[in-house]
């Protein structure tokens, strides 16, 4: 089997992390802060020792402006609804995901005014000077997702954080496909707010996320409840994380959170990238020499995570997804990838695109008898095929 769908979550995982969520039901599954006795002492140090492990990975600080959260839509969820109130101005892309258009649509029914900026170009990214010129009296917040999980290009994010800091702006970013495969340092790019999954790049179990809070950011809590601090006061605590923070945590996905953390420090970023990124370029030249493949992506290709979308002519990606499967045994995304505003930028809404994400456990192989298997469906009449059955039998 190959899996190439490591943008929606990363598989297989290290071992470490598998035997480190064993260990930790079998031996440590106490309530982290919920007690005094040794189990829930064990579990509390292992939670601590996660969130020191994240705040190292993004250069922050104060490890306890990092909030554990259910996953990356969770933690902007919190960020975007914690700040923003109605009267409000926002700017971003029209290249975000769903977890972040959703939210402020909501947002915009209650009075946020929204602004998505377009590319410069249709598979480029969002040009810094547009985003000083969307600046108004009332902009608030600036949020950019970091690379595309439809085009994998990589967003400027420095120049944006610059940008925002010298309006007084708080300056957000969705690192759903980046954190723990690019270099994401919080003080020198000016973030105020970031959101990252755990079970993608970071390689932990999913129900797993996490968002930084920076100082000059003062969010509203979502939900309230126990925080196993403070248990005398009837009002949520107002210091980090237990504001944020509250009911038991996946203690057991944060422990496998934390044995992948520990696995690419071992590894190091740079090597993952870099490898990474020699699957990507070997996946692209490879399709790029197949007829009737077109590949979305920017020319540069130094700014690109793991992510290629595809499409075959006169094909339906959902059909090349069900025969690389079926035929090929080979694990893609297809459709709209929950970012619908991309794929309209890029000219692939409705239908989607065929995306292939490679992982760091992927091999050279292993992409070369995928480009050969994608030639094969391009050159063969298996699609259309298949379409003509599906019309005939409707």
């Amino acid at each position: 089997m190959i899996y190439l769908d490591n943008a929606a979550t990363s598989w297989p995982k290290p071992e470490s992390v598998y035997q480190t969520v064993d260990e930790f039901l079998r031996n440590q599954g106490g309530n982290p802060g919920r007690g005094g006795h040794s189990l829930a002492v064990a579990a509390s140090r292992m939670i601590e020792e996660t969130r020191l492990l994240l705040a190292r990975l993004i250069n922050a600080t104060d490890k306890d402006r990092i909030i554990f959260t259910l996953n990356c839509t969770d933690s902007l969820n919190t960020g975007l609804k914690g700040l923003l109130r109605p009267g409000d101005h926002v700017i971003t892309s029209r290249l975000e995901h769903n977890s972040v258009v959703r939210p402020l649509g909501k947002l915009e029914q209650q009075g946020v005014k929204v602004t998505q900026l377009s590319p410069y170009s249709r598979y480029g990214s969002v040009s810094a000077q547009d985003v000083a010129k969307a600046i108004t009296g009332k902009t608030k917040l600036v949020v950019m997702t970091h690379a595309s999980n439809v085009t994998g290009v990589v967003q400027p994010i420095k120049e944006y954080g610059a940008i925002a800091r010298q309006h007084n702006l708080i300056f957000m970013v969705d690192a759903a496909q980046t954190a723990g495969k690019y270099p994401l340092d919080v003080q020198a790019n000016n973030i105020d707010l970031l959101a990252f999954p755990g079970h993608k790049g970071l390689l932990g179990p999913p129900g797993t996320g996490a968002l930084y809070v920076g100082e000059r950011v003062d969010l509203d809590s979502l939900r309230e409840g126990g925080t196993g601090s403070h248990s005398e006061l009837e009002m949520q605590p107002t210091e980090l994380p237990f504001k944020l923070e509250c009911g038991t945590v996946n203690s057991a996905g944060i422990a496998g959170l934390g044995a992948g953390l520990k696995y690419i420090f071992k590894e190091g970023t740079e090597r993952i990238l870099a490898y990474e990124q020699s699957l990507t370029d070997r996946l692209i030249k490879g399709l790029a020499r197949i007829l009737r493949v077109t590949v979305y992506r920017d020319k540069d290709g130094t700014r690109q995570t793991p992510v290629v979308s595809l499409t075959i002519e006169e094909a339906e990606p959902m059909e090349v997804g069900a025969i690389l499967d079926q035929a090929f045994d080979t694990k893609v995304r297809t459709g709209l990838h929950c970012a619908p505003a991309a794929h309209k930028t890029i000219g692939t809404f409705p239908r989607g695109t065929v995306r292939l994400s490679p992982g760091y456990f992927n091999t050279t192989k292993e992409i070369d008898v995928t480009i050969k298997a994608i030639e094969k469906i391009a050159r063969s009449g298996i699609i259309l095929k298949a379409v003509e059955e599906t019309a005939l039998s409707d």
